[in-house]
């Protein structure tokens, strides 16, 4: 995938030459760091397809160039002022220097969980083969098309009977194992979540 993001249309100005740059985690949504860049930074991220910043200190550093914890761009997009980007990564490791996941310390409150869960369907599917491992409950849902049908059935109609019986805290969590097993079974059939987001985007009128 080519990522774009016309530089030419970027209000490098306000920032003495740099624009801030909001780096998110595209799977889970978490919040990951803020930094600055520069035109020579966000050429560079262009042209490799990972993150470049430019620290007032350091100059122009790749993100993980030296740890390994490189940051695969997804997307740049720019704020309304054009003096901001959100760049949508897909981390190799920690974005912090002292080693967490986020410069921010309450990922809780930052996460998409939705798309964290959407995440670890992936996983669990991309290691399916993994020699000499007992299979987790999704990697046997994943494999078993009659196992992942009944459990997609038994689910709506435990919902359903929730409702019924108007048992809130009942129904939230039957609807949370819905959504789970509806998941597991999209990722079957070659589907993820934002194959969802962009359905739903489509019907908002």
């Amino acid at each position: 995938m080519t990522v774009s993001l016309d530089l030419d249309t970027l209000d490098f100005s306000k920032g003495q030459g740099l624009v801030t740059v909001v780096t998110q985690d595209a799977h889970t949504g978490v919040v990951l760091m803020v930094a600055h860049a520069d035109r020579e930074a966000l050429e560079y991220t262009l042209r490799t397809g990972e993150m470049h910043y430019r620290s007032r200190s350091r100059g122009l550093w790749h993100k993980g160039g030296t740890s390994g914890n490189v940051q695969r761009v997804v997307t740049l997009t720019a704020d309304c002022d054009r003096d901001a980007v959100l760049a949508r990564v897909i981390p190799a490791g920690p974005a912090c220097h002292e080693g967490t996941t986020s410069c921010f310390r309450d990922d809780a409150l930052l996460s998409d969980t939705l798309a964290a869960l959407d995440a670890t369907i992936a996983e669990r599917a991309q290691s399916l083969l993994a020699a000499g491992e007992k299979p987790s409950y999704t990697q046997r849902l994943l494999t078993d098309r009659n196992l992942r049908l009944k459990k997609l059935g038994e689910e709506a109609v435990e919902l359903t009977m929730a409702c019924v019986d108007h048992d809130t805290a009942r129904a939230a969590e039957e609807t949370a194992d819905l959504v789970y097993h509806a998941l597991v079974a999209l990722h079957a059939v070659g589907g993820t979540l934002d194959d969802v987001r962009a359905v739903l985007a489509g019907r908002v009128k």
